[in-house]
């Protein structure tokens, strides 16, 4: 073979190793972006569930506690803001909202041990507990996903390719400031 062949077929070599890897890691970059985005569906699928679960909750506790009102309008109201929110951080300020509301609607609950015994009011409670793992859980998984999507587009040679086609860092399901203290409840009661 001529030297000139062999510099040919190196070269023809060499860019066919380069577009591979360069398909390879525009490929893992579009499968990493959808698994956050499935992620992040589950944790929407959740949140929504929960959203479902709480008028019953709330209508449940109404026949109980008519007088109870601001506290169940505080539950209702927290729940159409986590409905209309958006990006992952005004739906963690939402879940956050919606939280204390229906912790407070949970201390209006333990002066009324009829509510409690309710089979109706049980199962409602039991469905909003096993929500709450859920969404826990999708939490965790949608901030892993994120995590190593965030670290392909941060790493080099992938930071060049994400940053060649738009594969921008995604942002973490936080919760919002203060929301390690659990809310004041105050009925203005001596």
């Amino acid at each position: 073979m001529k030297r000139g062949t062999i510099i040919l077929i190196s070269g023809i070599a060499v860019v066919g190793i380069l577009i591979a890897m360069f398909a390879s890691s525009y490929n893992g970059f579009v499968s990493a972006e959808e698994d956050v985005d499935q992620s992040y569906s589950q944790i929407e699928t959740q949140l929504q569930r929960r959203a479902d679960l709480i008028p019953n909750l709330v209508n449940t506790v109404k026949g109980y506690a008519s007088h109870e009102e601001a506290v169940i309008n505080d539950v209702t109201e927290a729940r159409a803001n986590l409905a209309n929110a958006n990006t992952p951080a005004d739906q963690a300020t939402a879940n956050d909202e919606l939280t204390g509301a229906l912790n407070r609607l949970l201390v209006v609950v333990e002066n009324y041990p009829d509510l409690k015994a309710n089979a109706n009011y049980q199962q409602l409670m039991d469905e909003l507990a096993g929500t709450e793992n859920r969404i826990a859980v999708a939490r965790k998984d949608y901030n892993e996903e994120v995590s190593g999507y965030n670290k392909k587009v941060k790493q080099f040679p992938g930071a060049m390719i994400a940053g060649m086609f738009n594969f921008d860092e995604k942002e973490y399901f936080r919760s919002s400031e203060g929301a390690e203290q659990p809310p004041t409840v105050d009925f203005g009661t001596e």
